[in-house]
């Protein structure tokens, strides 16, 4: 009887070693595998808030951060380029875009590359506070400030097309030749969503595909180009060239620049929109050379003023929103004034949950009485998944 409480009590001690063991397994498993975030939430959540404010910020590694998401399995490429060109009194618009793609780049860890084709008298300003965001990021992107620069040939007129400076941007393939990929967005533009979701389409184009774009109408009814526009355009309502991916060594490849000058010597007195419509009039000839993707990523207001007309955004949220025609600043556009007022607001590198987010929806939510502000939800979704809660309660 003896031997066998022996054997027993044996028995129990190995399977309690056996038990130590595959716990010390699974826990190391599980700081390997995608379910690494949920696992290390309250552990890293508990270092971080160990470290030392900074400004009345956070400062956090990326790796720590990063564990904290929503979206886990999200696909980070190597590096992501944003491309802007900035004049005038664009420059505190062209800071809150610049803050919204910043602030996916440091909490989803990818390399982010900024490229500011500005007036002289602004690279001071951009340094300074791209210089400060870089500190409370740590250096979570570059950047890159360059002067203008149009060709030598009716340059001033070029300078002066649509609106000051804005047709820089068709001469980007020229510019930046030791840049293969940009995505070049407007300065009334905010980032809702990672900015890898658009990146991704690079990967979506055919051999013959050098850039990206949505249409500038989803019903023809109220389409502009199909029923203003006095010179040609792509497919039936044309596209926004707010939100641009370029491709550009097949840009260069194509010989882009050199339709530039022939086209607007063409159609310069029929141009409304400038450098868009000249986007459109090279599509027009060479439609297989373009990809266009979804409105949820050029959100503008004419998706839903009238009523809901971009069913992507209506299932999966926005991606970008974009402010055409001073929607951000105006009273006719209360839901992408409360978008803008909400990063505007936003400091980097606070909880984007608890001081993005949650200001956000407040914001919106006074915004119902618009059509627009009926739809809010759309406008939040996307950050709802990739932010689904606080980094941590201490950080209140």
């Amino acid at each position: 009887m003896k031997l066998k409480f022996r054997w027993l009590f044996f028995g129990l001690v190995l399977l309690f070693i056996v038990y130590l063991i595959v716990y010390r397994d699974v826990t190391n498993l599980a700081d390997r595998t995608e379910f690494a975030s949920f696992f290390k939430y309250y552990q890293t959540a508990n270092q971080t808030s160990q470290q030392s404010l900074k400004n009345g910020t956070l400062e956090v590694s990326k790796s720590a951060e990063a564990s904290k998401l929503g979206d886990k399995k999200e696909w980070i490429p190597s590096e992501i380029v944003v491309a802007v060109v900035v004049c005038g009194d664009r420059l505190t618009e062209t800071l809150v875009m610049l803050k919204s793609a910043i602030l996916f780049s440091f909490y989803l860890s990818h390399d982010l590359r900024i490229v500011i084709f500005t007036e002289n008298s602004l690279f001071q300003s951009f340094s300074e506070k791209l210089g400060e965001w870089q500190g409370h990021t740590n250096s979570s992107f570059q950047f890159e400030l360059h002067s203008l620069s149009f060709p030598d040939k009716n340059g001033n007129e070029w300078r002066k097309l649509f609106k000051p400076c804005a047709a820089q941007r068709l001469f980007l393939p020229t510019l930046l030749s030791h840049l293969d990929r940009v995505l070049y967005v407007d300065t009334d533009v905010i980032f809702l969503a990672p900015l890898s979701k658009l990146w991704a389409h690079f990967d979506k184009m055919n051999s013959t595909q050098m850039a990206a774009l949505s249409s500038e109408h989803e019903d023809p009814s109220i389409g502009w180009y199909n029923r203003f526009a006095r010179h040609p355009y792509y497919g039936k309502t044309g596209v926004n060239s707010g939100v641009m991916l370029m491709h550009l060594a097949k840009m260069r490849s194509f010989g882009w620049s050199s339709y530039l000058q022939p086209i607007y010597n063409e159609f310069k007195l029929k141009l409304t929109w400038g450098d868009q419509d000249i986007i459109n009039i090279l599509f027009h000839f060479h439609p297989e050379r373009l990809l266009v993707y979804s409105c949820a990523h050029n959100y503008r207001p004419d998706h839903c003023m009238y009523s809901s007309m971009c069913k992507e955004a209506d299932r999966d949220g926005v991606v970008v929103v974009h402010g055409s025609r001073s929607s951000f600043h105006g009273e006719k556009q209360p839901a992408f004034k409360a978008i803008y007022k909400a990063m505007e607001e936003y400091q980097l590198p606070m909880d984007p949950f608890e001081n993005l987010l949650l200001p956000m929806k407040s914001y919106l939510a006074q915004t119902t009485q618009s059509n627009c502000g009926k739809e809010s939800t759309i406008f939040t979704k996307q950050l709802e998944h990739t932010f689904p809660q606080p980094l941590d309660e201490g950080f209140r």
